[in-house]
Formats: structure tokens, sequence, C-alpha cells
């Protein structure tokens, strides 16, 4: 008989959910992590980044409480009240993550690394463990790119870059997506010099452009240089009798440009860890994306395997490096896995994704672009902007918009939304996609008043308007005004 029924290797997002599911339904179950238990997300992404972006975006509303008629001063960046800020918000959380709990939930917690020794069987910890079922979920890394140079200077990514003990005087960032653009705005607003260096021809390359650009004008505004579609060349180290004796690296554009900075931080995507896990010993297959498994997250190689999480490569899908998406797979796991339902799979159609800028830019299912490249004729958009938004208006943040692409049969395709709390309204739109939902639903629905949602609804109100305004409609009031 195996030691347990499922192995799930790596605690972060992913794996943390599919533990507890597994042993709350009975089974015997082991974790095994050779880090910190939480993972990525706790320790060094979404809960860092957001607790620093807090701080960020409170010495912001100081700067600019003077649209209100409150003068206030300069803010004070005490660094060390951040960085215990930050910190402190990884501590509260971790209680939750932590192998205590997980133990007392009746899993098995073996900290140490695991990798495959048979198609089923791990080692962990100098143990041989035969599994019923084993599910991979040991998330992804910051990509460190082959850059000339590189190892001359040093560098930072999301996983060290909390730990600078001083800020940064001038923070270069390569990478001009989620990761790079958060931290850019975050530094700048916390008194230090940023340029983000961007080879795409903009940043935010993924996101609907229009509302790309209102996120650079922000950036901008907070004092954020961006250098778009530039390629680096290389990386030096800055020599000692410069004139900027702070800084440590010079990056060379290929146009000869040299930027200095104090520090380097690396934001150009992330790989999966796939190298310790000793894939070939258990008959799993894997791209350079991830483990290939089928749309239901099984492997294609390997039955006896799952993979969830930054390092599941569903076949024709591809993978999704967030961490909502390793609740969603959890969910097909549980059905795929444990309950054997047929014609289970990944369905990201109405997947949110949110950067966590201020304003906030979320898209829910497809942008603009994305909705004509597959093919879909005769799109509707509708836009409804903040600047005709009354609570927009009566906080003095009137900058942003919602923009609904929309199928002629009135159906809701994707979701853009530009503003304060973006993310907060990102729900109904993924539940209409979801759900299959008319825009009508939307166009409908009573909202308290005043808020910023008011702005979606609206839009989607523009699809009807035409219709209730024609000529037929007309005729219809007419001749029923004169009913009694």
């Amino acid at each position: 008989m195996p030691d347990f029924d499922v192995a799930v290797i790596g605690a972060g997002a992913a794996g943390l959910s599919v533990a507890a599911i597994c042993s709350g339904l009975g089974l015997r179950t082991a974790l095994i992590e050779r880090g910190r238990m939480g993972g990525d997300c706790l320790n060094y992404g979404c809960v860092p980044s957001k607790a620093l972006l807090a701080a960020a975006h409170a010495a912001a509303e100081a700067r600019r409480a003077g649209r209100l008629g409150i003068r206030l001063p300069e803010p004070e960046i005490d660094w060390a009240g951040v960085r215990a800020h930050v910190q402190g918000a990884i501590t509260r959380i971790a209680p939750n993550d932590s192998a205590a709990r997980y133990r007392g939930m009746g899993v098995e917690v073996i900290e140490a690394a695991g990798h495959f020794t048979a198609p089923d069987e791990l080692e962990a910890g100098g143990r041989r463990l035969t599994f019923r079922r084993c599910v991979i979920a040991a998330g992804s890394s910051p990509v460190v790119p082959d850059i000339p140079g590189l190892d001359g200077v040093p560098w930072l990514t999301n996983e060290t870059i909390f730990g600078l003990e001083e800020p940064p005087g001038h923070l270069i960032i390569l990478g001009g997506g989620p990761i790079g653009l958060e931290m850019a705005q975050a530094h700048a607003r916390l008194g230090c010099l940023v340029t983000v260096i961007e080879a795409a021809p903009r940043i935010a390359a993924r996101e609907d452009e229009e509302l790309a650009e209102g996120l650079r004008a922000a950036l901008l505004q907070d004092g954020v240089t961006l250098r778009e579609g530039v390629k680096l060349a290389r990386l030096e180290q800055l020599e000692p009798d410069s004139h900027a004796a702070e800084a440590g690296v010079v990056a060379v554009l290929e146009d000869g440009t040299r930027i200095a900075g104090t520090h380097l931080l690396l934001a150009v995507g992330r790989a999966p860890r796939l190298a310790s896990l000793d894939l070939v010993a258990g008959n799993v297959e894997a791209s350079a994306r991830g483990i290939r498994t089928r749309a239901d997250l099984r492997s294609v190689s390997n039955p006896r395997v799952w993979a969830v999480g930054d390092i599941a490569d569903p076949e024709g899908i591809g993978p999704r490096a967030f961490t909502h998406v390793a609740g969603q797979h959890a969910g097909v796991l549980v059905r795929s896995m444990l309950f054997r339902l047929p014609g289970t799979k990944v369905d990201y159609a109405a997947l949110p994704r949110v950067t966590y800028t201020d304003p906030e830019l979320a898209q829910i299912g497809l942008t603009e672009a994305e909705a004509r490249e597959q093919g879909h004729e005769d799109l509707r958009i509708h836009r409804w902007p903040l600047a005709e938004n009354d609570r927009a208006i009566a906080e003095g943040r009137p900058e942003g918009l919602v923009k609904l692409v929309v199928s002629a049969r009135g159906r809701l395709l994707g979701a853009g939304i530009l503003a304060p709390r973006a993310g907060e309204m990102a729900g109904a739109y993924g539940l209409m996609i979801g759900r299959k939902l008319p825009l009508s639903a939307l166009a409908s629905l009573v909202l308290p008043y005043p808020t910023l949602a008011e702005a979606g609804k609206r839009a989607a109100g523009d699809f009807y308007a035409p219709k209730l305004l024609s000529p037929g409609v007309k005729r219809l009031i007419g001749l029923l005004k004169r009913l009694p």
C-alpha cells in the first residue's frame, strides 16, 4: 500500500489549497516544501508588494490632498517604518500558511526538497515516499536574463527587493509588466528615482492599449522615467570616479544611452521551477513553460501526476502566473483527480488580472485586440470615463475608464477598468462572462449611489440606448401615451 494517497510538492498558494482539501476529505496527504511556507505570494510577491504599495499610496494621497482643500507638508518617508509595515503584513498572515496549521489539519508536512525517484515515488528529507497521486505545485521563479555584464553587477528580483535596509537612490527596473510597474510606482512615491526599461514598444504590452496609456500618464506624473521600445545592450559596474558616487550599475542601451543607478531590479518574467524535480525519473513531461498537462491538469505522460499553479502548462491553454489561478486549479483538481468527473477542464474565459498600481488596471476576459484576433466580428466597444462618474468627481479622481467589449448580440466578451481599486470591481464582470449572462443583467443592475461601479453600468446601458431611442420605439410610445 502506498505511503500517501496524495503527495503535494510545494507549499505555495496552489499546494496549500490542494493539501487542505485532500486532507479534509480524509486522504493521507503529504506536503513537501523546501523553502518558506506560503511560497512566493506570501513571502516575496502579493503580500509584501501590496503592503509596500499601500505605504506608497498613503504618501501620494498626502501630496495630492490639496485638491480637496487640505494643505499638508511633504510626507516624511520612514523607510524602517515602511519595512516594518511590510514585514508585519507577512507575519500576520503567515500563521494561516504555517506548517503547524497544516499539521493540525492532519497533513504530514515535510520541510525538505522533494524529487521523483520513480513514477510513483518521491524522495524528500532522506525518506522514500510512495504515492497514489502526486500534485506538483512547485511554482515559478523570476527569470534571470542573459545580459552581457549581468554577472559583474549586483541585481535584485522580487525575492530580494523587499529586504533592502535603505531605499534605493535610483532604481533601474528591467521590464514594464505588472511587477515592474508596481515596484516603479511604489518606489517613486516613496521618494526614489526610478527608470523603467521596456524592450516592447510600450509598457503593459499585454493590456488594452487605451487603458495602458492612462496608466502610463499616471506613472509619469509620479516621476517614473519610462524608456519604451529600447533594448539593453549590456550592464556595467559604475566606476568609483563617476560623478554619481552612490550608483552601482550602469545600463547601456543599444542606442548608446547610459543610465546610472544604485540598484537594478529584474522584472522580465517568470520561469517554472523544474530543475530540481528529476522529472525524467517520474516519467513527467515538461516544456519550457511548465509541466505538460491535459485541460484537466493531469500529466500527459504519467497518469498518477497532476500539476497546479504557475508550474502547470495545460495543452492549448498555457500557464498563468496568478495566485487566484491557484485557487481555480484546486477546484479543477477536486473534480478531476478526486471525484473523477468527466469533462472537467481549466477555463480562463473569465479570468481576471490586475496591475495594482494607482489607478489599478484590471482586465477580465478579452481585450479589444484579443477579441479581434480570435475572429469575433461586429464587436461593440462601449466606454464610460470616470470624468463622467459622480463618485470620481466628488473625490477629485476623475482619471480612468471602464471599457466593455461586447458581441453584436449583447454578450460580454471582456471588460477593462482603469480606476482606483479597479480590482474590487472585477468580480461582477467575471461572473457575467463566466455564467454567460446577457449585458442587460449589468445594465439593469441596481447599484448604490454614488459608486465607481456605476461607470460599468452606464457603459452597458449605452449598448441598448440606440434601440430604446429608435423611431419604432418612439412611435410605440406615441401610441401608448393615448391609453388611459
